[in-house]
């Protein structure tokens, strides 16, 4: 095993921030930048990270901790919370999101420290869509755009989204008038995820078009007020890698930001598909960087762009402290179920629901070729190693009461094997993401190091737990999970990277 570690990336294909981190947005205070990320249907919601460069990112916190942000475990996969945006004005943190499962609904939460706590919720209702933005007007007026799925916003009534606008009064939490479209992008489908910025007395306006998927792009249109109307740029999309052979595709959902010195740079998304056609991604969708030049008044995306170095997503943990704000959960948030202490790791709880995902101490899978491993007791309450997509797909390994299983669910299928016993009372279950067998991106290859030694259990195509087959926005995680009565104990766990 050799582990990844530094090296000069190119930043067309190495994102900043790898793994199941998507809809980037970025905003700057003084020489300081914050990114928040989509979160969906895990808990705590939407990561908040910090940089000095905008190449290197650590993990602030979460912005939604608590029950009345963020109703933790009450959505399906891929629902609950889609992209946010991040602004600062005078000292505070603006945060405004989407609750898909609050259809009409959008609501902001503020802080003055990035790291949080975050406030609860400003909810504003009667503007149904996703992605929303928060722009303020010369006269400082708070103006609220979003990706409007009403039909009565179109023209032409038809069904198509598109991108709406209203003002808002965010002390009162009052939508101050009927929300009204302002672009309908420039004819690819889904336009959404807009972005509002002031510029050399115009107000430009970016959104991403195409679908999130093989098609996705990035375009802008500009006004020399904030309501409109917006022309359309000469050069759109501006950025995309739809029908290339770029090893990263679905690039967009994109964010500006001015930098200190005047200079401008651009995040988005993007994905790592691998294998043979249509390509598995199963990381998720990640965060990309890119330059940006201002060319007659429009901006121009410029990738060729080397990286200093690549991001070091080697962990350990042995629970030592209050958890790691890397750690989620698919159910209920990580602090209803599991508890740390020094020296004993940290114990989980099985707490499951009829319409919920199981709880799952997880973290996401951050690079093509990796390891992952957790030191348990096994003398404590079974355990459960599971590789996620969504709950119905999934791989695990089981430990209960000294007798080792396999399992993997594909949509409604299902499989399971006996794997032997386990020797010893510290029991290490492993999982890691090995080249492929098959046409697929990867195999993911179960085993398990006990007094014996190290054993390999079971080895199944990787393709199965990718975006390409079940669907979704989400990405990989490794979730821990307890399955009985008792109390499962994780002493330690270990991820690595490991060059191909």
């Amino acid at each position: 095993m050799t582990v990844e570690r530094g090296g000069r990336r190119d930043a067309a294909t190495t994102p900043v921030i790898p793994g199941f981190f998507p809809d980037p947005s970025v905003c700057r205070v003084g020489d300081d930048y914050y990114l928040a990320n989509s979160s969906f249907e895990y808990a705590p919601g939407i990561p908040i990270w910090h940089s000095r460069d905008l190449r290197t990112w650590t993990q602030l916190g979460n912005a939604l901790e608590r029950e009345s942000q963020f109703a933790a475990g009450a959505s399906g996969p891929s629902r609950g919370i889609y992209a946010p945006t991040l602004r600062h004005r005078d000292g505070v943190f603006w945060l405004v999101t989407t609750n898909v499962d609050a259809p009409g609904e959008q609501f902001v939460v503020t802080a003055t420290d990035p790291a949080g706590p975050w406030s609860d919720p400003i909810v504003l209702t009667g503007l149904g869509g996703i992605d929303p933005d928060l722009a303020w007007d010369d006269d400082g007026t708070c103006v609220l755009t979003y990706c409007g799925l009403d039909p009565a916003l179109r023209p032409d009534g038809g069904a198509l989204p598109v991108i709406a606008q209203a003002r808002v009064d965010l002390a009162r939490a009052e939508v101050l008038e009927p929300p009204r479209p302002v672009w309908e992008g420039t004819g690819l489908a889904h336009p959404e995820g807009p972005h509002l910025y002031r510029r050399d007395g115009w107000w430009y306006l970016l959104i991403a078009e195409g679908g999130t998927e093989r098609g996705h792009a990035v375009s802008i249109a500009r006004s020399r007020a904030i309501e409109g109307p917006f022309e359309a740029g000469p050069a759109n999309p501006i950025f995309s890698r739809r029908s290339t052979s770029s090893p990263v595709q679905n690039t967009g959902h994109a964010d500006l930001i001015e930098n200190a010195d005047g200079s401008w740079a651009m995040v988005y998304l993007g994905v790592r598909p691998r294998g043979f056609s249509p390509s598995f991604h199963v990381n998720g969708r990640e965060t990309f960087l890119a330059r940006v030049d201002w060319v007659d008044g429009w901006p121009v995306v410029d990738t060729a762009e080397v990286l200093p170095t690549s991001t070091d997503t080697a962990f350990d943990d042995d629970f030592a402290g209050p958890l790691h704000p890397r750690w989620i959960s698919p159910g209920p948030a990580p602090s209803a179920f599991a508890e740390t202490a020094p020296g004993a790791g940290v114990r989980l709880r099985r707490t499951d629901a009829a319409d919920r995902a199981p709880a799952a101490l997880s973290v996401r899978t951050r690079d093509p070729r990796w390891r992952y491993e957790a030191r348990v007791d096994a003398t404590a309450g079974a355990v459960a190693l599971r590789v996620r997509l969504d709950e119905r797909h999934g791989y695990e390994v089981r430990l209960e009461a000294g007798a080792l299983s396999v399992a993997a669910q594909i949509g409604p299928l299902r499989t399971g094997d006996d794997a032997g016993r386990a020797d010893g009372e510290i029991v290490t279950l492993v999982v890691e993401a090995v080249d492929a067998t098959t046409d697929g991106p990867d195999d993911l290859r179960f085993g398990v190091i006990d007094a014996a030694g190290e054993r390999r259990l079971a080895q199944w195509d990787g393709r199965y737990l990718s975006t390409e087959v079940a669907g979704g926005f989400t990405g990989r995680t490794l979730g821990l999970r307890a399955l009985g009565d008792d109390p499962a104990r994780i002493i330690a766990v270990r991820y690595v990277p490991v060059a191909e």
